[in-house]
């Protein structure tokens, strides 16, 4: 067979990995998996966060360890440091998940600031760590009027840019004023039967990736610029 260069004359040899199986994990976590949610409204009948109290009580059911994040009191983004400890909580329990619930009312035909706001106080980076990379992700919506999908596929285009892997199932709850009982409890109905199917993925998918997280989202390009970063430094004169 023959040699790498010969073949990709403009690859780092020594960066370029062939994935194999035996790099998978062969002894996994037995930990209950840390799940994050989130949802997008502030109001006292709250729908995004009744679905979102709702799929907590089934991830809970199924063994997962959960917190919901309450967003009321978080600052617009820019408009103070992030010591504040509503930013400083967000933050901290982005590092402890790792897998999330998105739950956001469609609002104008998107998702709502209340939403977007707790995504943006997330940089793709503190540190040398990125706090949601390789995580699991769950997308889903409520809306007063007919079934939509606009929120839900504007948070997948913001999961992918937070690098997480989003589940390929979603969950979209139309007229949701409907769908909840006096108490706050959800109604039985193929609404809630699909509920049930995406927090189920989410847990599997959690399940299967956690561990492996690592490897999975390691990138041949960011080797290459770690690579000629610590060259830089190693080679750098004295001054």
């Amino acid at each position: 067979m023959p040699e790498v260069p010969e073949l990709l004359p403009n690859i780092e040899t020594d960066e370029f990995h062939i994935p194999e199986t035996d790099m998978l994990c062969r002894q996994y976590a037995t930990h209950p998996p840390r799940i994050l949610l989130l949802y997008g409204s502030l109001r006292e009948r709250s729908y995004s966060r009744l679905v979102i109290e709702e799929a907590a009580r089934l991830l809970t059911a199924m063994g997962a360890e959960v917190c919901i994040f309450n967003p009321a009191g978080l600052p617009q983004p820019d408009t103070c440091e992030a010591s504040h400890p509503k930013v400083a909580e967000l933050r901290e329990l982005m590092m402890w998940s790792e897998g999330q619930v998105w739950c956001s009312p469609e609002r104008h035909g998107a998702m709502t600031s209340i939403m977007k706001s707790q995504i943006d106080w997330i940089p793709l980076s503190i540190g040398s760590v990125r706090p949601t990379q390789g995580k699991t992700l769950a997308v889903m919506q409520v809306s007063g009027g007919s079934q939509s999908f606009n929120a839900v596929n504007q948070m997948r285009i913001l999961g992918r840019w937070m690098r997480m892997f989003t589940i390929p199932n979603q969950s979209s709850v139309a007229k949701a004023y409907m769908e909840f009982e006096e108490d706050g409890r959800m109604k039985p109905s193929a609404y809630y039967r699909r509920i049930v199917d995406v927090v189920e993925e989410l847990f599997k998918f959690t399940l299967l990736l956690r561990d492996n997280k690592d490897w999975l989202v390691d990138r041949y390009s960011e080797r290459v610029e770690s690579a000629e970063k610590l060259s830089e430094r190693v080679n750098q004169r004295s001054i």
